[in-house]
């Protein structure tokens, strides 16, 4: 048996996320949620992006609503936007999700130095999103398979970090919310996490 994945890399790379809920109402909806990609290998090249809802059931962009993506390369997260986290679950029927605006990216930065955190930063002209996580617990690698997957038609692996806080931040100011424990494949995993060494493979197709 090939140890090969002859299947078609859709995308490469880092996909962390983090999802926040009221504290008073944990039961509820998200109230903000956040995610980040830096990708190493896609058919619309490498790139960083950032998608923040800050308000996920309001149809606006920004700057009427905080919904936006900054990213360094458009088309790149224009081709994630509809492929694939319209599937990720704490996005899925979000009404803010189609009216997120879209802005060049010209800085970024990742602050990394401590081992227990970590942050990702976007920046453009009067503008910067953040994401930062604390408390990063034991990281677990995952190979999740087609029937298990959010898009239902790829294989994924990737190694996922949880975290015991995030904060996702516009202009420094951080959106009101907690992290919260889940249900993840087959344990438990923060809404606040890291994915690193992920990949997206569409299977091969034999004739």
């Amino acid at each position: 048996m090939s140890v090969i994945n002859r299947g078609v890399v859709d995308w490469s790379g880092e996909n962390p996320g983090i999802y926040l809920k009221d504290p008073e109402q944990l039961g509820g909806p998200w109230v903000a949620v956040a995610v980040y990609f830096r990708v190493i290998y896609s058919a619309y090249g490498r790139g960083r992006g950032m998608i923040v809802l800050g308000a996920p059931d309001v149809a606006k962009g920004y700057p009427e609503a905080p919904n936006l993506c900054l990213a360094d390369n458009l088309p790149l997260m224009r081709y994630l936007l509809k492929e694939f986290v319209p599937h990720y679950g704490s996005f899925q029927g979000a009404p803010a999700l189609p009216k997120v605006t879209l802005i060049q990216a010209t800085r970024y930065a990742t602050d990394s130095a401590d081992a227990s955190t970590w942050q990702e930063t976007l920046g453009a002209d009067g503008v910067e999103l953040s994401m930062r996580w604390t408390g990063l617990g034991k990281p677990f690698a995952a190979d999740v398979g087609t029937d298990r997957t959010s898009t239902g038609r790829h294989q994924m692996y990737s190694l996922f970090q949880g975290a015991q806080g995030g904060q996702i931040l516009l202009d420094g100011k951080p959106f009101a919310g907690v992290a919260v424990e889940r249900d993840f494949l087959d344990g438990k995993l923060s809404s606040a996490f890291l994915a690193f060494a992920e990949s997206w493979v569409a299977p091969e197709v034999r004739s």
